[in-house]
Parts: structure tokens; sequence; C-alpha cells
């Protein structure tokens, strides 16, 4: 029998009955399938959740029951949750550097069919290990543009590599894909279409023929600075396949798109010294994003009184953060306007962390969110 899943009706509701002195996650599972719902509808091909993003089980159930089939996996754990929590689940090795252990075990325990590469010693272990009965995608760099993550700094075959590497992989017998990345948290769609023709001249030099063309992730989320509507990149894309003859199916990979809007992090004050506040997560924790790309996520200080739950009263004023651990780099780089009223035992509800959250606690010092519930409808956050 599955085991009914429990839902709070609120932020509030969880303030209220739960009373927490520890970081809570807050899931909307509303809100997770209807971003699902959105990008599957839209984007012209097969999408891939990238697990990375958001691994909990709750947020990959979520995305399940939207219609999500494929994920982009980047390590053994990963492909053997998503295994064991959907049976039909279609994974791909999407890291293009591997452990041998690694590509042992998810070929002969899972069976996973598709790799990504981007340097020849790395089809060769790929080649010794696996064998050749594989679809090798070739991941190629792309031009840097204005994403927040500058992926290809660090994976991605310069072109002339990869058009060597895909002759190589078809004459070994694989069959053959490619693959790019434009960064994270790309705010261009062009960059897309920059990005394909590079992919698609890469393919036209090689000569062999290619399963799918893997246009990577990097679809934005609304942290506050204007960002096109994810339809403005589905219409670039859908374009750039007609423009450049692209005619084999496309798949995508988002993470942050499907997710960031789906949960919240939320935090007790445990001290305030003037403009200061000490908090009970932090840069080791489930907010260690906001430190990492400056992010700026929407706010809300809440406080529990013997009538009530209710917003924190007074004028916004800016507070510097820190977080709970005994290191003095465990600040927030950004300040945030907070109630002036806001004090010890006082929540602030962090909304838009559903993206590179939970998925990068450290535990640092002892600290650690364990505590995970699902909220029905969205968070009460207005925004920006």
């Amino acid at each position: 029998m599955a085991m009914k899943e429990i839902r709070f009706g609120s932020v509030d509701e969880v303030v209220s009955r739960l009373n927490p002195s520890y970081p809570v996650f807050v899931i909307f599972p509303d809100v997770l399938e209807k971003r699902a719902t959105a990008f599957l509808d839209g984007f012209p091909g097969t999408v891939l959740y990238a697990v990375k993003c958001n691994p909990d089980p709750h947020v990959l159930r979520a995305l399940y029951r939207a219609g999500v089939r494929h994920f982009d996996t980047a390590s053994l754990p990963e492909i053997a949750k998503l295994t064991e929590l959907f049976p039909d689940a279609h994974c791909y090795f999407n890291h293009p550097v591997k452990s041998r252990g690694a590509l042992e075990s998810a070929s002969d325990v899972y069976g996973i069919e598709h790799y990504v590469v981007d340097h020849l010693s790395e089809l060769d272990k790929l080649h010794e290990v696996v064998g050749t009965d594989i679809t090798v995608e070739v991941r190629v760099t792309t031009p840097k543009n204005k994403s927040v993550y500058n992926l290809s700094s660090k994976f991605g075959a310069q072109p002339d590599e990869a058009v060597a590497l895909l002759k190589e992989a078809h004459a070994r017998g694989s069959r053959t894909a490619t693959a790019f990345h434009v960064g994270s948290q790309c705010p261009d769609p062009m960059a897309y279409r920059v990005s394909m023709e590079v992919a698609a001249d890469v393919v036209r030099r090689s000569g062999v023929p290619i399963s799918y063309f893997d246009i990577g992730g990097g679809f934005p989320a609304d942290y506050g600075d204007p960002i096109p509507p994810l339809e403005e990149y589905f219409d670039v894309i859908r374009a750039a396949k007609r423009d450049l003859a692209i005619d084999v199916p496309l798949f995508a990979e988002p993470g942050r798109a499907l997710v960031a809007d789906g949960c919240s992090v939320l935090t007790q004050v445990q001290l305030r010294k003037g403009n200061d506040l000490y908090i009970n997560d932090g840069i080791y924790g489930g907010l260690s994003e906001i430190h990492l790309a400056d992010l700026r996520p929407p706010v809300r200080a809440i406080t529990r009184k013997a009538n009530g739950v209710s917003d924190v009263g007074g004028a916004l004023t800016p507070f510097r953060i820190f977080g709970p651990t005994c290191d003095s780099l465990d600040v927030f780089k950004v300040q945030f306007d907070l109630p002036a009223d806001i004090g010890e035992g006082d929540w602030i509800e962090f909304a838009r962390m559903g993206a590179y959250s939970i998925g990068m606690q450290s535990g640092f010092n002892g600290f650690f969110t364990d505590t995970v519930v699902q909220v029905s409808g969205a968070s009460t956050i207005s925004g920006f």
C-alpha cells in the first residue's frame, strides 16, 4: 500500500503546528507539477530533469507525476535513486568524467546506455569498461555568454576535438549524439541559437549520423532581475532547429527552471545585533547559492504570538544575515530588506530556493536541514 503523503495548508500552518527551531525545507508540489507541465508542453523535444539541481524524493515524485520520465544523472548514486523510485525512468550518465567503477555498475547493474564524453581518454575508458554498444554524446564547448555559471570553463571539447571524437566513437561502432550547455541561469535565449550553430557545424564536419541533439540546461529562474519568458527560449530553439536543418530529436536538461519556484527554506532568527541577524541556515546549508551567485530571493518575516501566526511588523530595513556555523565566512554578501521589528524567535521564509539548495548542504559544524514538509498551493510571498 502506498504511503499517504502529508501536506500542510500553508507555511503559516507549518510555523503554527511545528514551531520549528530548526530549518525546514518546504516543497510546493503543485507548483513543481505546473512548472514541469509547462516545460513538457512547450519544449520541442524530450525533457531530461537535471537531478543534481534538487534530488529530494518529494521533488522527483512531483516531476514524475507531471510526466517527466527522462533524467540527467551525473553520478551512480543519482542513477540508483532514480531507478529505485521509478523503475521505468530513463537515465543518462551525463557527467563527462566518470570513474571506472561507476561505469561498470552503471552498465552492468542499471543497464545505462547513454554516456557523455569530452575527451579521447574518457572515450577510451568508456569503451574499455562498457563496450561499444552504447550511445556516446560528445559535449562541445560553447561561447561565453551572460550565464551566471560558465560551465564550458570546466567541460566541453573544442569544435575540432569534438569532430574527431564523433568520428572515433562512430568508427568503433557506437551510436553518437552531440551535447552542450550554455551555462546555468542563462538570461539570453539567443545563447542557445549560437551554441546550436556551433554544435550543428561540428556534426556536419564529422559526417557521422547522430541520434539526438542535446542542448543541455541553463534555463533561468526569476530572482528579481528581468529574464525573458520561457516561451521565448522555446521559440528561439525551435527556429534554430528549423534553420539549421537539425533533423533529429532535441533533448534538454532543465533543472532550475523546473524547481526554483517550487521550494522555500524556512529559517529562524536566533539572535539580533542591531541590523545583523543570526539564523539557523546559511552558506554551508540550504541557502548556499544565495552566497555563491549573489541571489536575492524574495523573503517574508513571520512571527508567532498567542493569537496566531502573522507577518512581522515595521518598515522594511536592510539586514545583514549570518548563518549558524562558527565560521566568520558564513554571511551573505547581499543584504535583505526585512521588517524593522524582526527579532529572536521569528522566522524568515526564503522563497524560490528549489534549485541547488537542499542537495548542496555540507553538514559543516553539525548543521543540516533534515526536515522536509510539503505545502499545498504556492508560497504567499508576492515576489518582487
